[in-house]
């Protein structure tokens, strides 16, 4: 329903899907069996640990709390199956990445890619970059973050979404 999009943000994601490869904090948890123990023994200070050297730049911006809770959100009352299947479902498939890039590039309203600097997982010189190239942007914009901005840098990836939707118009 592109008419009920007033913009899109891109956050350290994947675009050219067909050539990717799973950093190897992810890696376990695609493989059968392997990926069921390590997720029963991930404790929440280990999780906390993974998200600082993967995820996490700013460790003071997010608590123990917010952290801990994802630990419990990745094992819910299904034991974590869910999560399991997301991270052995990733379809990197040629036409996985064409549906992705023209809906980028075909997008009939603002696009903006907005990439943590040090994502250690989703390069900004590779994966930003393939983003960026797929909205025909002439920059990505970036934040002091790995991959979980989001959490890591909130106001200020708010303010480049606010920025972008509070000037939506057509492309």
């Amino acid at each position: 329903m592109p008419a009920r999009v007033r913009s899109l943000t891109v956050l350290n994601t994947l675009v050219e899907v067909d050539g990717f490869k799973r950093p190897w904090s992810m890696e376990p948890f695609a493989r059968r069996r392997v990926g069921e123990i390590y997720l029963r023994t991930l404790s929440k200070p280990a999780f906390r640990m993974l998200m600082g050297m993967q995820g996490i730049g700013d460790r003071s911006a997010v608590p123990n709390e917010e952290l801990d809770a994802y630990v419990d959100l990745l094992k819910r009352e299904d034991g974590g199956r869910a999560f399991l299947k997301i991270m052995r479902g990733f379809e990197r498939t040629p036409a996985k990445r064409e549906l992705y890039v023209s809906t980028l590039r075909d997008a009939r309203y603002p696009v903006q890619v907005v990439w943590g600097a040090d994502d250690p997982a989703l390069r900004l010189a590779v994966h930003g970059e393939q983003a960026r190239n797929a909205a025909g942007l002439e920059e990505v914009h970036t934040v002091p973050a790995k991959h979980f901005l989001q959490e890591d840098q909130a106001p200020a990836v708010a303010e480049h979404i606010a920025r972008l939707s509070g000037s939506a118009a057509p492309r």
